[in-house]
């Protein structure tokens, strides 16, 4: 009798909970698709009212469509705008909306064994557009074998996947294993930098009791984990960074008085009630539960990050990216080789504190303006402040 590894024990025990969820899939059909019904989804659940998703509802709340939007979400708490319908993300209601809804809008992938009707409509919006880590093919073996089988599932039941550059829409089939219609709208969570930055900027220092003059330095690491051989986890380590050395060079090159706002992945934030610290400065203000992610970035300042797809983000502000990957080399191995080199990149690149009080000294805005530029135009990103209404228009034309 052959043993099979718990990998392989894991992977059957999904196949058969495909085939259940599948048929009953079907067996909802004998509900008819609503045609002015959209279903969003953010982060499988975890995230609310963020990423590519929110700025496209808010683009159907704007222009007055009479729409029915539904919005599946794991906490129910998660506040959202008048015009939006919560539901709680179970298995039945999900199941239920997604077979009667006329399209769906997602940021990262479906459950294993949903099915699409032929005159539905699903868009994804990848959470992710220009990104340090690797995804899909490019993990090579470290890419485990249920992510492969739940990717391609998903791919397969896309209609179209959104792009911000020709480098996304050159590299999503290997990325993504997506091999349909690849669309260059621009990211729609891009466009409140270039529609809403100044209202934002003042709003959110208001929403935390902050002067108006005060400088943010946005502190945002990359999710770590994933589905690894059948366990679904997640994890996170305190920061090294020095925060103290951090705001007091920050002060020092830029003037002004800095706070630090501390933000978690959404999927990190939904297992964690606070961002993990020992080392804390003054002004230090966690914003890990706030949904949305670029809300916050565009009231920022500065961005610090690891490897996180922020940074690809924020430059379409010209806000200073501050690079800092203490553990490369580790989560190199853990997670792959990183799709840039990133010394190539317009960021600078610390490993320890010491070059990251450096690279803040050095900072030259004029040079970094020059060096984002030059990338833009090399790799074709398309971020305009419209890629909200192109999606819609896409929404609104598919009958």
């Amino acid at each position: 009798m052959i043993k099979l590894s718990s990998e392989e024990r894991y992977i059957r025990k999904r196949k058969r909970e495909c085939y259940r969820t599948n048929l009953f899939y079907h067996l909802l059909r004998l509900f008819p698709i609503n045609k002015k019904k959209i279903v969003f989804t953010t982060f499988e659940g975890d995230g609310g009212y963020c990423c590519n998703p929110r700025y496209i509802a808010e683009e159907l709340l704007k222009k007055k469509e009479k729409f029915e939007i539904i919005w599946l979400v794991n906490n129910m708490e998660k506040q959202f705008p008048n015009g939006i319908k919560k539901v709680k993300n179970t298995f039945f209601n999900r199941a239920y909306h997604l077979t009667t809804a006329k399209a769906w809008v997602d940021n990262s992938r479906k459950a294993y064994g949903t099915a699409k009707r032929k005159k539905q409509l699903y868009i994804q919006t990848w959470h992710a557009a220009l990104e340090f880590k690797p995804v899909g093919k490019f993990r090579g073996k470290l890419f485990p074998r249920i992510a492969y089988m739940v990717s391609e599932y998903d791919s397969k039941l896309a209609d179209y996947v959104t792009s911000n550059s020709e480098w996304c829409t050159k590299l999503y089939p290997e990325m993504l294993l997506y091999n349909g219609d690849i669309i260059k709208t621009g990211s729609p969570r891009c466009d409140i930098f270039i529609n809403r930055r100044e209202e934002t900027y003042q709003y959110i220092r208001e929403r935390y009791h902050m002067p108006q003059d005060a400088k943010i330095a946005l502190f945002a690491p990359t999710f770590r984990g994933g589905s690894q051989k059948g366990n679904r986890q997640v994890f996170t380590e305190e920061s090294t960074i020095d925060f103290k050395r951090l705001v007091n060079a920050l002060e020092r090159k830029f003037g002004g008085t800095w706070f630090v706002f501390l933000r978690l992945h959404p999927q990190l934030a939904a297992q964690l009630d606070q961002f993990p610290l020992s080392n804390g400065a003054t002004n230090m203000i966690d914003v890990s539960q706030a949904d949305d992610m670029n809300e916050l970035a565009a009231a920022s300042d500065v961005l610090v990050t690891d490897y996180s797809s922020s940074a690809f983000d924020v430059i379409n502000m010209y806000m200073p990216v501050f690079l800092y990957a203490d553990d490369l080399e580790q989560y190199t191995e853990e997670r792959g080789r990183l799709m840039w080199d990133m010394y190539s990149l317009p960021f600078s690149v610390a490993k320890d504190n010491d070059e990251l009080v450096e690279n803040i000294a050095k900072f030259d805005a004029g040079i970094y303006k020059k060096k984002i530029e030059e990338f833009s135009q090399e790799y074709g990103v398309l971020e305009d402040g419209h890629a909200s209404e192109r999606v819609v228009d896409l929404l609104r034309s598919f009958r």
